[in-house]
């Protein structure tokens, strides 16, 4: 299947460039859209969707290796009709003199480059998403912990004392239990949370300037790994698209008859590379085909009567964690039916607000009328903030 978005001359179109870089994000749309929806009534599709960067990165590495193989361009350049070509400049005049003049001829691939464009094309972006999940996973337990405290100073994570200094709820806290690898890890994902937005940034300001350069026609490449290659996208010719097809054929005569063994093995063998290569080529037919009809799902379903009509009603947030105990507060009784105030089982029990722990109505009121403060968290609270607790109703 080919696609040709029009332009003149062998340099492509920015539309055409911008058209095959956004292909794969696309298809990956499209078949996390798909396998969403399956796993509906399969559910071990799950664990697929679990590793959701890991397979997609290893079906781009199969189509990468494959399109670059036998078209000498990407998966998404060459539906596009474009094809990678190495750049060698070639200086004309005398190197001194005023009319120095340089000519760029287009030459084949070489293994190398082919080799670092799969490089660029699919180990970079998939080491790009791990460290956006990363990135993402540390933000939220940053906000996590302005709104609500670390996690090594929760209610669950601390150690209460009485005043004799005996300890009578032990909690070993999470650094106590925690293995050097593990420690290692949270440095790691600190780091990377510091550093990935100057990251992103650097990539995305330096793909905005090749862009717009590009654009503009004032450099054949189009992104900044284009020009550390060495290679221009240009279109391919009437005749190299007419070649492709016997190209590809030729290759693949060329593997049967390295086939090795006797000739019942080598017939067998044969015949999985042929249904190999016939999985690969639906593939790709298929995955297009996934494409277009994912870009026409989402047109449907998110149309502007719908984002208008959208719902404002979200799910409640998670409940906060436990309060932070105040080091001088009063220690908690290992039974949770005791009254921390008088040690007895809790008469009338009531809640003070501010913090959520239980006392006896009459304790909790004296001392609040008191010290005019939560006598466990020490945080500060009035009367009004007392609450009757039904529970024995």
């Amino acid at each position: 299947m080919l696609f040709q978005v029009g332009g003149q001359g062998t340099r492509p179109t920015f539309f055409e460039m911008a058209a095959a870089q956004q292909l794969p994000s696309s298809l990956r749309a499209a078949l996390t859209y798909s396998l969403g929806v399956l796993a509906l009534r399969r559910p071990f599709i799950h664990k697929i969707l679990d590793y959701e960067d890991e397979c997609f990165a290893l079906l781009m590495l199969v189509l990468e290796t494959h399109s670059l193989r036998t078209t000498d361009g990407s998966f998404a350049e060459s539906l596009y009709g474009l094809r990678r070509r190495a750049v060698k400049i070639k200086v004309k005049g005398d190197n001194k003199g005023p009319d120095v003049r340089e000519e760029i001829n287009h030459t084949g691939l070489e293994k190398r480059q082919k080799v670092l464009s799969v490089v660029f094309l699919v180990i970079l972006p998939y080491l790009r998403s791990k460290l956006h999940s990363i990135y993402n996973k540390e933000r939220e337990v940053a906000l996590q912990a302005t709104l609500w405290g670390h996690e090594d100073e929760r209610f669950g994570d601390t150690d209460y004392f009485d005043g004799a200094g005996n300890s009578t709820v032990s909690m070993s806290s999470s650094d106590a239990e925690e293995s050097v690898r593990d420690r290692l890890r949270k440095k790691i994902r600190k780091i990377v949370a510091a550093c990935y937005p100057w990251i992103h940034a650097g990539n995305e300001g330096f793909s905005f300037a090749y862009q717009l350069l590009y654009l503009l026609d004032a450099t054949g490449f189009y992104s900044l790994g284009l020009h550390a290659l060495g290679i221009h996208v240009c279109r391919a010719t009437g005749q190299e698209l007419m070649d492709t097809s016997s190209r590809i054929s030729k290759i693949r005569s060329h593997e049967r008859e390295r086939l090795r063994g006797p000739p019942w093995l080598k017939a067998v063998q044969s015949g999985l590379l042929s249904c190999a290569y016939g999985v690969l080529d639906y593939a790709q037919t298929g995955l297009i085909a996934a494409v277009f009809f994912f870009k026409m799902m989402e047109w449907w379903y998110q149309s502007a009567e719908e984002r208008m009509s959208a719902p404002t009603v979200y799910p409640p947030p998670p409940p906060p964690p436990p309060p932070k105990v105040a080091k001088e507060g009063i220690p908690l009784p290992s039974d949770r039916t005791l009254c921390p105030l008088c040690s007895q089982k809790r008469a009338n029990p009531s809640v003070v607000s501010v913090s959520g722990f239980v006392f006896c109505y009459s304790c909790i009121f004296r001392y609040v009328s008191q010290y005019k403060r939560c006598p466990v968290t020490l945080m500060p609270a009035n009367v009004d903030q007392i609450r009757r607790l039904f529970d024995d109703v």
